[in-house]
């Protein structure tokens, strides 16, 4: 998909068939799941994988230009509604008031077995 008034920032894993950030208007878009820096995915508990979802859609981010404090909407996807509290604890070490908008979705499954979350976020740019 080619468009003058879209930038997609490809994904640094190969392998992937998602783009990290999409800009539009002043605005990104980022989905973000449990990965370290070092491509390697974190399948650990609701705590360390919502900060590693976390510090992942910050790097994203800052490499878009944009940062944590720019982010307008959150959508949250969880395995097992009952995380939420673990990964909300963990929200509010990454962002403060006034809170973007946000959802928490309850979904079956996510891509990889063990993954509990996954975030989508949109952020102004600049």
């Amino acid at each position: 998909m080619a468009h003058a008034d879209i930038t997609f920032l490809p994904d640094p894993d190969a392998d992937s068939i998602s783009s990290d950030v999409a800009e539009f208007n002043g605005l990104l878009v980022s989905t973000q799941i449990p990965t370290h820096a070092d491509g390697s995915l974190e399948l650990g508990g609701i705590t360390e994988q919502s900060e590693c979802t976390l510090q992942a859609l910050k790097v994203a981010l800052e490499r878009a230009g944009s940062s944590l404090d720019r982010v307008l909407h959150l959508t949250i996807y969880l395995t097992d509604m009952a995380d939420r509290p673990a990964f909300n604890a963990v929200y509010q070490r990454f962002f403060a008031k006034p809170w973007p908008v946000r959802a928490a979705v309850g979904v079956a499954a996510l891509a990889v077995e063990g993954m509990k979350v996954e975030v989508t976020a949109m952020a102004a740019k600049g």
